[in-house]
């Protein structure tokens, strides 16, 4: 079960996510500090590891439009968050994939902050209101992918089998 740990609307950009002027931060390792830097007490929470692995930024509809930005894929992969929303924008969207970040589309979702999720591969259930949504499915490869932590390491065991 997961908890989710704050509420976006629609249309969430990258440059939210993961600010232009961090743009000379490319590092995995190091673009998770800026992670919605814009929104101080949030990036304070992620940033002080006060938010558990596995939690839950939820969205409306169009989350990681504008850039096609992976900074903005790598710094919430860095804090292990699962972001569920009624739809993504699609280049963030394959970035995830490519990045292995954990991205559940579900369109009629309704919940709110503080809610715990149980996130299936065909569903969500919100155990908070005990009701029930459905996950607009990822292709077996691109679950794949995710599962192995991304694209690199996806072809790197395909290589190894």
């Amino acid at each position: 079960m997961s908890k989710i740990v704050i509420k976006f609307e629609d249309d969430v950009s990258t440059d939210a996510i993961y600010p232009g002027r961090y743009m000379a931060t490319v590092l995995p390792t190091e673009t998770p500090a800026y992670a919605f830097a814009d929104e101080k007490a949030f990036n304070a929470k992620l940033t002080k590891k006060e938010i558990p692995q596995g939690s839950v930024l939820l969205a409306g509809s169009n989350f990681g439009c504008g850039s096609s930005r992976e900074q903005a894929v790598s710094c919430l992969k860095g804090h292990e968050l699962i972001i569920v929303a009624r739809s993504f924008a699609r280049i963030f969207r394959q970035n995830s994939v490519n990045l292995g970040l954990r991205t559940v589309a579900v369109p009629d979702i309704e919940a709110a902050e503080g809610d715990d999720l149980e996130l299936g591969r065909d569903e969500v259930v919100n155990r908070t209101s005990g009701r029930r949504f459905r996950v607009e499915p990822l292709s077996s490869t691109q679950e794949a992918m995710i599962e192995a932590g991304g694209l690199i390491p996806y072809t790197r065991k395909r290589l190894v089998a």
